[in-house]
């Protein structure tokens, strides 16, 4: 049994940004990790998640010249390219007229050609193995060619003849997720106390190697201050009820859960130029250690919330609650 005669609350009093980085695939490319963590909401320091793909634009249409494509402006997610922006992660490519693709030849009459973008931010075109009829499996003969990593793809070219024609419509495939890729497909969910994400699906195997597509992020952690004068911590956790229904032959039960709000209380200064009062309204990060001087600590994030008592002959105090969108997270070290 331990006496908290040592504990500490913090509050993320400041931010720390990082540049875009490139995300660590856990290994069945669904869950992407980042050493940086935990990532501040704080407004001005929202972490912005970059799974690389196309975001507007990039229609593939017929030219009207033989074996050639024309590709619309478009935008993508693609930070490690060049020309991408800093902020945002992403790269904008002008309309780009006349790439050429690649038919079969002799009886080898089926070929696909994959349209990209490159890491050096343009268009190119990507030819695969030509084969006797079509294949779905990624780098086999007749199927669609392995793309270079750091690549995305926005559509494939599919002819089965090996004389020279203008393209047609019917020979352009653009499905999301079959010949295309998008920087919201498939979707993710985000867990930035724990610092990844996870995909809803295995991002597709596409690239050279059978590595699937880049994901980046760019993120800020917090600086933690302690906060003085403080006690009670309460973090925020669920808690179930449980309720009946009668019937004639018994009851029934059925239970809900909640999340509640973690909570402490601090003395203030003078309760109006405290630089936590300060930041009520803000989604924070605050930090509870049991013993200031041992490893385990909990995380909470969500929005502080303040209430100040102002007492005759007394500091100032506050109750702090913080409205969190999911239960505080223990941590072992």
């Amino acid at each position: 049994m331990a006496s908290l005669t040592n504990a500490g609350i913090f509050y993320e009093s400041g931010q720390s940004a990082h540049t875009f980085a490139e995300m660590t695939d856990a290994g069945a490319h669904t869950v992407h990790t980042l050493a940086a963590k935990p990532w501040s909401r704080s407004t001005g320091y929202e972490y912005v998640i970059a799974p690389y793909g196309l975001a507007t634009g990039g229609d593939i249409t017929p030219a009207t010249t033989a074996d050639k494509v024309n590709v619309a402006t478009l935008s993508a997610m693609m930070p490690g390219a060049t020309g991408a922006s800093a902020t945002t992660g992403m790269l904008t490519v002008g309309a780009t007229a006349d790439v050429t693709i690649t038919r079969g030849a002799t009886t080898n009459i089926c070929n696909i050609t994959s349209i990209t973008v490159t890491t050096a931010g343009v268009i190119a075109a990507v030819a695969g193995t030509a084969s006797t009829a079509f294949s779905e499996t990624r780098g086999a003969a007749g199927g669609p060619p392995f793309i270079p990593v750091g690549s995305i793809e926005i559509g494939q070219v599919r002819t089965g003849s090996i004389t020279a024609a203008v393209v047609t419509s019917a020979e352009v495939m653009q499905v999301v997720g079959s010949h295309q890729e998008r920087y919201d497909y498939p979707v993710y969910s985000e867990d930035p106390i724990s610092g990844s994400i996870t995909f809803a699906a295995a991002l597709p195997t596409i690239h050279t190697g059978s590595v699937a597509k880049k994901v980046y992020a760019r993120v800020a952690t917090p600086i933690f201050a302690e906060i003085p004068r403080a006690k009670d911590w309460k973090p925020a956790e669920t808690s179930n009820s449980v309720s009946s229904e009668q019937y004639y032959d018994g009851a029934v039960g059925s239970f809900s859960s909640s999340l509640g709000q973690a909570s402490f209380t601090a003395s203030l200064n003078d309760g109006v130029t405290d630089a936590l009062v300060a930041k009520k309204g803000s989604n924070l990060i605050f930090k509870f250690m049991p013993d200031k001087n041992k490893a385990p600590y909990q995380l909470t994030q969500g929005v502080l919330g303040v209430a100040r008592t102002f007492g005759v002959g007394a500091n100032p105090s506050v109750a702090v609650t913080v409205s969190s969108a999911s239960a505080s997270v223990d941590f072992a070290a």
